[in-house]
């Protein structure tokens, strides 16, 4: 594993060999097994306390420069055993599995000294909250202790971007599995830059309420946050995402459970003019058998930061309950980009408020820097085999004037809509065009086109994943 990988939590394992499963037809088929290590470590080894108290950064700093030594001789396991061990951030290495046992919690100290600065993201060109540098956040549990940065959020007063409780930059041949996530101080998960990354078994939880920004207003002065609507009474809310996956290949998620506040699991792949030099997209990418709940955003969701494309996406067996919602594509001029050949299928729906959405002008810029005439590409989307049950608006798709979203295509979906929802607003349309077949409620006219061969515009399973399994070392 190459580059950078910052965090205090994550199972990391080079996989050997892959073996087909029963995953469908993505990536997520490939079973990777788990290479033995021929090297252990014991973090107590290194001076490590865990009674919740004692700061341990450099103990497993220490560990992990020990451990550097076998990287040519087969790699290293460090071990941590049960115990609450509080620490700042640290850097782990290649060919190192970070092993928590049952009842191990990595906990995050909420001091600020412990956690070191970095640059921005490329592709990005800037933190996402604040201009400038950013901070880093390095079968148990880790705790990110998010309260405290909250805090700070909202207070205004931290001079950089929050830190992500994991964020794996540049590398390959990644494992992250059988850990839970908890109270994030901003992004849970975010890998970037990288491939061959497998996520299984996990469950993220972060309160509803948990901040975090979906952009910034020009100038960086002041927050922008969702606007929920409640009983008449408009209420501004910020809030903690799960999962980000941003600019990676060759990823599985699956067999997992996200609870948050914002968006679950989103995958991106840059910011504008910077996401649009920098050119790496999110591509072949598997996503099975996840449950997803986002009181205040998307359970899946796409974009907005999406300039160096988004393509070769497959998602099924979705269980989405009690979320803002379900689906939804988000871009905005001046992104540039494009959001294409994504198949999306066998999902049930249960109180969600919108249960497909495209959003054409959602987002803001990082800086006046940007084009406004570098528009994306929305083209050959398919979502079908989908079930949903008090459901208050069953899809609300706009595209952008003279960028019309095209080929979204629809087929096998029934939904059950609140009884406060009016069928003539069951679907909203604009600037977009597509295909349908055996919806309900049936569809706004604009996708319900007709084409003499609607499997040559759709987007089917049928040309995706010409993945070669890979030896891995």
């Amino acid at each position: 594993m190459k580059g950078l990988v910052s965090g205090i939590v994550l199972v990391l394992l080079v996989v050997d060999t892959i073996k087909g499963s029963q995953y469908g037809d993505g990536i997520c088929k490939y079973k990777r097994a788990l290479a033995p290590r021929p090297h252990s470590v014991t973090l107590t080894e290194f001076g490590a306390v865990g009674d919740g108290a004692t700061v341990n950064t450099l103990a497993f700093q220490n560990a992990i420069f020990y451990l550097r030594s076998f990287a040519d001789k087969g790699g290293a396991q460090l071990y941590v055993p049960k115990g609450k061990w509080l620490t700042g951030s640290f850097n782990l290495i290649s060919h190192l599995t970070l092993f928590l046992d049952k009842g191990a919690v990595i906990i995050g100290t909420q001091d600020l000294q412990q956690w070191p600065t970095a640059d921005p993201l490329p592709s990005y060109g800037s933190g996402i909250e604040l201009p400038g540098r950013r901070y880093q956040r390095d079968n148990g549990t880790i705790d990110g202790q998010g309260l405290v940065w909250w805090d700070f959020f909202r207070s205004h007063i931290l001079n950089y971007s929050r830190p992500h409780l994991i964020e794996i930059v540049n590398s390959k041949y990644i494992f992250v599995s059988n850990l839970t996530f908890l109270n994030p101080p901003a992004w849970t998960i975010h890998p970037v830059y990288c491939s061959n990354l497998t996520v299984q078994d996990v469950i993220i939880n972060a309160p509803s309420d948990s901040p975090f920004t979906n952009g910034i207003v020009p100038g960086w002065n002041q927050l922008s946050c969702n606007v929920i609507t409640v009983l008449s009474s408009s209420i501004s809310f910020c809030y903690a995402f799960a999962f980000i996956i941003d600019s990676c290949s060759d990823m599985c998620i699956k067999d997992s459970s996200i609870t948050v506040g914002h968006d679950a699991i989103t995958l991106k792949s840059g910011w504008d003019e910077y996401g649009i030099y920098y050119s790496k997209s999110s591509s072949n990418i598997h996503i099975t058998n996840v449950f997803l709940q986002s009181l205040f955003g998307s359970a899946l969701a796409f974009g907005s930061e999406m300039s160096g494309g988004i393509s070769d996406i497959q998602a099924d067996h979705l269980q989405i309950y009690n979320s803002n919602i379900g689906i939804n594509f988000k871009t905005t001029r001046g992104r540039g980009g494009f959001m294409k050949d994504i198949l999306i299928s066998d999902v049930v729906l249960q109180s969600v408020r919108t249960a497909i959405n495209f959003d054409g002008h959602f987002g803001r810029h990082p800086d006046e820097k940007y084009d406004p005439e570098a528009l994306p590409m929305i083209n050959r989307i398919t979502i079908k085999n989908v079930i949903g049950t008090d459901v208050s608006v069953a899809g609300a798709l706009y595209g952008i004037e003279n960028d019309s979203f095209t080929a979204i295509c629809l087929s096998n979906i029934n939904m059950t809509l609140t009884s406060s929802s009016e069928t003539s607003t069951s679907w909203n349309c604009s600037n977009v065009s597509g295909f349908s077949q055996d919806v309900s409620p049936e569809p706004c006219s604009d996708l319900q086109i007709q084409y003499s061969n609607s499997s040559l515009v759709c987007y089917s399973l049928a040309a995706k994943y010409k993945y070669v399994p890979l030896a891995m070392s």
